[in-house]
């Protein structure tokens, strides 16, 4: 296995696709961001760093770990991101979306964000949206922008928050 990132290593997503299409019990379905050998590469360790898929009665459900977690900035974005990879694939497989199961190692709120959450959590939720994908899609690669529909969003004002440095 490479790990240069030229085209010639491994593609973690077309293998956890086939293992949900030929092989939906194993227990191997994983995607991982975690490469130890890159570590010191990098300038900041990949926070949302595991994946693991699971089948169950025509359902795909994602568990994703993350080590650490901006609550305010970082989380809402992973947690969009992984649901929406877990419908993508659930398509691309024939399955319906099952879970997403979120596990949080180091959890932290920076000073400057806790007035703007606090502000958060006085509002009431407002219904979800419906995530509409174009059927036609069935291979992971051929998705583009405009095959993704929100129905029915409709977001509270904007909070002010800046990323730490």
């Amino acid at each position: 296995m490479h790990a240069d990132y030229t085209g010639q290593g491994f593609d973690q997503l077309l293998d956890v696709i086939d293992k949900i299409k030929n092989r939906p019990d194993d227990r191997w379905i994983i995607l991982s961001a975690w490469n130890p050998s890159d570590l010191n590469l990098m300038a900041l360790p990949p926070c949302h760093m595991f994946a693991q898929f699971y089948v169950a009665n025509g359902e795909l459900s994602c568990q994703m770990y993350q080590r650490s977690a901006d609550i305010g900035l970082g989380v809402p974005f992973n947690v969009a991101s992984y649901a929406l990879l877990t419908y993508m694939i659930a398509q691309v497989c024939g399955l319906t979306p099952g879970e997403f199961i979120h596990i949080i190692g180091d959890a932290h709120v920076y000073k400057t964000h806790i007035m703007p959450l606090k502000e958060q959590l006085q509002k009431l939720p407002k219904p979800f949206p419906i995530l509409k994908i174009n059927p036609e899609r069935k291979d992971i690669d051929s998705f583009v922008a405009a095959d993704f529909e929100l129905i029915g969003y409709n977001p509270h004002q904007k909070l002010d928050m800046k990323m730490a440095v």
